[in-house]
């Protein structure tokens, strides 16, 4: 059985629905033949049955035949041809004798039949075997007026199995006909159904043979069954991997525009240094001073650049699961202000910090808190104020800058998107992009507003899910509900 399961698991699919299909009409249409030849067999008895109760002798036919004193047959029995009762009918007396009257075939009796005699039973009806073999349908039953003496008439059932072996032979046909029906219509429905499944198949042995992600697969739009959703699911994922390819080509492009900044001032500062090294010809010392700092200048922002790259290069979900924990937000807000006080010395920098905690990643919390602290920082004007507050787990920071103009809010956080008044400034335009993702990770929104109080500068303002309180220990440790 095991073997067997194995083959047909081994078959394609097609093979396997269309032969599921005829296995399955096989089976209903024995069942439905079977039953169909029960039933015929029942119709075709009862009727016979209603023949051999309709041709009751009385009285007055049976003694015609016998010596009602003796139980004796008075004559020979008639044949067939002169049988006005269509049966071979015998007499069944009391004293366990019994004399064919009708017909040239004794009948084996039974005890029912006896018992008819004897008065104990008013007919009985069975089957019973000729002396040739021949199958008899019986009716043995008493005759008014007559006491121990019963009349048993008899006739073949080869009229009856003649009409079902007949019967027998159209069901065998017609049920060959329809297995053989259902395995092409099985057939058929297969290819019909399957069609969408082979263009899925050509499509993704297409997309692996070219790693072409513009390909879709038609689905109508009032069609919700499994093989439309499974081509709308295909579609989806083609749609998701063409947008995550084309991103990270931008990421790649992007990087290597802002790379090539850098690298290209830190080639000409090298060249010089080493010229200089080359021809003998020292170059002053102030000048010297300046190439090195820009050297190093230019070394800090590459290595800020990779680490910024190294942080967005990080999946978006999943990996930083495992290192979250609850953190204690008011305390990564302190942490990054004196940090934000050390860049910006020449600033006020005012804070209102209240208890808030929140499950998040403690690295890139405080990483993104930093970046919105050293916006502030970086736009303010000198002797300027940055207003920090953290209340119900809300961020703001307002800092009293230029602003940014209102077509290029919608920029802020894209990767590598720096404002035209900006590009000036040291940064890499990952900054918000970084905010944006360690927020969202963390389950909460971030957005930056012009300020709202008639003045200049740029507010803003990150929430993040939490309490004033930490969770029970129970919670911290299995990463529970809170």
């Amino acid at each position: 059985m095991s073997s067997l399961a194995r083959r047909v698991r081994a078959l394609p699919i097609r093979a396997r629905l269309s032969l599921l299909v005829a296995a399955a009409v096989a089976f209903a249409v024995a069942a439905a033949a079977v039953a169909c030849w029960f039933v015929v067999k029942s119709v075709l008895v009862s009727s016979l049955d209603e023949a051999l109760k309709a041709n009751r002798m009385d009285r007055a036919q049976v003694s015609e035949y016998v010596n009602l004193r003796t139980g004796l047959c008075v004559h020979d029995p008639v044949t067939h041809e002169q049988n006005p009762y269509g049966s071979s009918v015998q007499l069944v007396a009391r004293q366990n004798s019994n004399c064919l009257i009708i017909g040239t075939e004794e009948i084996p009796l039974t005890d029912a039949d006896r018992a008819v005699a004897e008065g104990t039973s008013a007919n009985a009806l069975h089957d019973a075997t000729g002396s040739d073999g021949t199958q008899y349908r019986v009716f043995t039953y008493s005759v008014p007026d007559l006491q121990g003496v019963a009349v048993s008439a008899a006739r073949p059932l080869s009229e009856v199995n003649s009409s079902l072996n007949n019967l027998a032979l159209v069901l065998l046909f017609v049920a060959g006909a329809g297995v053989v029906g259902a395995g092409a219509a099985g057939l058929w429905v297969a290819r019909t159904a399957l069609r969408p499944v082979d263009e899925l198949t050509q499509a993704v042995e297409h997309v692996a043979r070219t790693e072409d992600l513009t390909v879709r697969i038609p689905v109508e739009d009032d069609s919700d069954d499994e093989i439309a959703r499974l081509s709308r699911s295909f579609n989806s994922m083609t749609s998701s991997l063409a947008s995550s390819r084309d991103l990270q080509q931008q990421l790649i492009a992007d990087a290597g525009h802002e790379l090539r900044t850098p690298l290209t001032s830190l080639r000409t500062n090298i060249e010089l240094l080493t010229r200089s090294e080359e021809t003998g010809r020292p170059i002053p010392e102030a000048d010297r001073k300046a190439l090195l700092a820009s050297v190093k200048a230019q070394m800090t922002e590459l290595a800020a650049l990779i680490g910024d790259l190294q942080e967005l290069s990080r999946p978006d979900t999943g990996q930083h699961e495992g290192r979250t924990r609850i953190l204690a937000w008011h305390d990564v807000v302190e942490s990054a202000l004196r940090r934000a006080r050390l860049r910006g010395p020449e600033l006020t920098i005012t804070a209102d910090v209240h208890p808030w905690y929140v499950r998040a990643e403690p690295a890139s919390l405080e990483r993104a808190v930093v970046n919105i602290l050293d916006n502030a920082v970086k736009f303010s004007p000198d002797s300027g104020t940055v207003d920090v507050r953290l209340t119900d787990g809300v961020l703001t920071v307002r800092d009293h800058g230029p602003g940014i103009p209102a077509d290029e809010l919608p920029h802020v956080f894209d990767r590598f998107w720096r404002s035209p008044g900006a590009r000036a400034l040291p940064g890499s335009g990952l900054g918000l992009s970084i905010v944006a993702r360690t927020v969202q990770q963390a389950g909460g929104t971030v957005s930056l507003t012009p300020a709202g109080d008639g003045g200049d500068g740029t507010t803003a303002t990150i929430r993040l899910p939490g309490a004033p309180v930490p969770p029970p220990e129970t919670a911290t440790a299995d990463g529970g509900q809170w």
